[in-house]
């Protein structure tokens, strides 16, 4: 379900964040689950802990509720696609 890379994720949280006037700092930009998911994806399987793999549950959940499955991504719906990308999800971005 989480199909943006870290370093997308991470671009995508300060570039949502940002203002014309600052830019918020790598570390406190986007939500704290966005935050999250950015950290597991820099992590290596390995290194996941219980509360890494609860969360990712969570995020496919919420994932699949802000989805609609039989529809195709529409771009006109770009709050929908933003709240999606903020938990790494792009449903524009070709599988």
């Amino acid at each position: 379900m989480v199909n943006m890379t870290s370093q997308e994720l991470s671009t995508w949280l300060r570039t949502r964040d940002a203002s014309p006037v600052t830019e918020p700092l790598p570390e406190q930009a986007g939500s704290e689950a966005g935050r999250h998911v950015l950290a597991i994806l820099q992590k290596r399987r390995r290194d996941l802990t219980d509360d890494d793999i609860r969360l990712m549950r969570k995020v496919v959940d919420r994932i699949r509720s802000l989805s609609d499955e039989e529809a195709e991504p529409e771009p006109a719906d770009q709050s929908r696609r933003h709240r999606l990308m903020t938990l790494g999800h792009d449903p524009l971005k070709p599988s």
